[in-house]
């Protein structure tokens, strides 16, 4: 059954109809003047011969004061600061948060939507490695607002999407390594399907190019986030037979797991080998030593992404497709200049 029969028609289907982006179509619903005035009058003539409403008229009478924050599993630390983030965003907004997990299992995502369906829910934010087309979907045909954070499995389907800069901060952390004399970088990849891995490798990868330093695949090994991922990988760099003087770790817990490798292989951290990871993760300062790492705001971006849904749930349609925040190398004890 088309979305007209339904009742609801879709910013998206607009968009697709008039040829414009789903951006240019919510500028055109909001009053804006950045857009040209073919291009407006065309827009305009189909929401009203399309009888388009906004979310406002059907949803602000019956706010649920609920926002579904959903993740594949919460077995991670920066699960909890985006929890904290999004909590204190709603909390702030009179409004309450529901935890959830799919596990990536059918069976898990099915219940979600059930209860989802039982009790409503003023927006949903979604952190995924991978978005489940089904999913989106049925949260569009329930016409629940969406927010997905730090997207990493493909297109976000007409959702706003919040990020970091990913590729700026390996840069920077790659950079600050070849600044204090390392050449030989060894760095330890996050699971590759993932956007934010794929960009955090190609910022290693700018930084060597930028630094004169040939890139070698036999330095780069894969993790998938987890402590025991990324002893394996430093255990696998470690024993090259010119192993690195230095390892970029693309998440903190696989820099942790590092250490530990680098401990039983009986070197020294900072003075024989230099690590920097990637979260700053509330761990990484407690860490002997304490850990070179690039901050990724994870309370910030789910803060935004809660603020974000509540807009879209009094009606309020969302300008930008993807908003990114930015990434900071914090250098502490774990780097140091190469003296050998």
């Amino acid at each position: 059954m088309s979305e007209a029969e339904h009742g609801r028609i879709t910013i998206r289907a607009i968009a697709d109809e008039a040829g414009v982006s789903v951006p240019t179509v919510s500028r055109v619903i909001n009053g804006r003047s950045d857009v040209a005035p073919e291009t407006r009058k065309r827009v305009e003539d189909l929401l009203n011969e399309r009888g388009y409403q906004r979310r406002r008229s059907t949803r602000v009478a019956s706010r649920a004061r609920l926002v579904d924050l959903v993740f594949n599993e919460l077995d991670s630390p920066w699960a909890v600061e985006i929890i904290r983030g999004v909590e204190d965003a709603a909390h702030a907004a009179g409004v309450g948060t529901v935890v959830s997990a799919v596990h990536r299992r059918r069976a898990s995502t099915e219940q979600w939507l059930d209860n989802l369906r039982t009790r409503a829910s003023d927006g949903v934010i979604l952190v995924v490695s991978q978005l489940a087309s089904p999913i989106l979907e049925q949260l569009r045909h329930l016409g629940v607002p969406l927010v997905i954070l730090d997207p990493s499995g493909g297109p976000t389907m007409d959702a706003p999407a919040i990020g970091a800069t990913n590729w700026a901060g390996g840069l920077a952390a790659t950079e600050h390594l070849i600044s204090l004399g390392h050449r030989k970088i060894g760095f330890i990849h996050g699971p590759k399907h993932v956007l934010c891995s794929r960009a955090r490798f190609d910022g290693y990868r700018a930084a060597l190019e930028a630094g004169g330093i040939e890139y070698d695949p036999g330095m780069v090994y894969n993790g998938d986030f987890y402590h025991q991922s990324g002893f394996d990988a430093a255990r696998s760099l470690l024993a090259l037979p010119e192993p690195p003087t230095a390892i970029f770790a693309s998440s903190d817990q696989m820099a942790f797991g590092a250490y530990e490798a680098i401990r039983q292989a009986g070197l020294r951290i900072p003075q024989e080998i230099s690590v920097v990871g990637f979260d700053d993760l509330p761990e990484s300062r407690w860490t002997s030593p304490p850990l070179t790492t690039v901050r990724q705001p994870l309370a910030e971006m789910g803060a935004l992404a809660a603020r974000t849904v509540l807009e879209m749930a009094t009606g309020n349609e969302i300008d930008s497709p993807r908003l990114e925040l930015a990434t900071e190398l914090v250098v502490r004890e774990s780097t140091a200049r190469l003296t050998r």
